[in-house]
């Protein structure tokens, strides 16, 4: 893959994550009601923001976007599942976007991992 087109992925990823940051840490009330529906409020909705600011961090630094790729395909993964468990597609009348950005944000958090694997010091150099 073209380093540019990586990068803008990279970008693409770490913009989506530090866009969400103001809610969760401002206690937004659409935040609050999610943390609150799936019984993570307060601590997992700060924790996860941390989690989420530290991915966006590390995704954008090359040498370490394999963590900051596969720390937020981790955490947006548990995301689809509280969607897709406990909270439905569509939240608090938002016609789905939360749940169709973690969806992309996932995809493309895959992806990079993906183009990135042989950097990770523990990926077989042959494969």
């Amino acid at each position: 893959m073209h380093k540019t087109i990586l990068l803008v992925l990279r970008l693409v990823v770490a913009a989506i994550l530090i866009q969400t940051l103001r809610f969760k840490f401002t206690a937004h009330p659409d935040s609050v009601y999610i943390f609150t529906q799936v019984g993570l409020e307060p601590f997992g909705r700060i924790g996860i923001g941390v989690l989420e600011l530290i991915s966006a961090i590390l995704i954008l630094i090359p040498r370490y976007a394999w963590i900051g790729a596969g720390l937020t395909v981790g955490i947006i993964g548990g995301a689809i599942m509280m969607h897709l468990t406990k909270l439905g597609v569509e939240v608090n009348g938002d016609s789905g976007l939360l749940f169709y950005t973690a969806i992309v944000t996932f995809l493309l958090s895959l992806t990079v991992l993906w183009v990135v694997r042989k950097t990770i010091p523990f990926w077989p150099k042959n494969a």
